[in-house]
């Protein structure tokens, strides 16, 4: 399960007012990359693969890949503000390992 607070899900919102495209999801992915390993990618998309998890909150769509989810699952994505912007943050139970700018993530190898 993934879930989004109530920051992400007005952050969500107003970026994709912005975006050109009608019937648009919000994509969560993690690739091979970045300082620990793994990174995060979030990205708006308007296809679906017949093996995606779909999840919804408050209207906002998210879509995860199988390969991702074994990544995020338990992830709550939040979103925050600060001096220097704004950004999503990613609490992910999974990752036992993080970068400093909290886009790559390492997890524990399992036998």
């Amino acid at each position: 399960m993934i879930s989004l607070s109530r920051t992400a899900v007005g952050e969500v919102r107003r970026l994709k007012l912005k975006q050109q495209a009608i019937n648009i999801f919000l994509r969560l992915q993690v690739l091979p990359g970045g300082c620990s390993g793994l990174s995060y990618q979030v990205r708006f998309d308007q296809q679906t693969q017949p093996n995606d998890h779909t999840y919804e909150f408050h209207g906002v769509q998210i879509v995860v890949d199988p390969y991702s989810l074994n990544y995020l699952d338990g992830l709550t994505l939040d979103y925050s503000e600060d001096l220097m912007g704004g950004a999503f943050r990613f609490h992910n139970p999974n990752a036992v390992q993080t970068c400093g700018c909290g886009n790559s993530f390492a997890v524990s190898l399992q036998s």
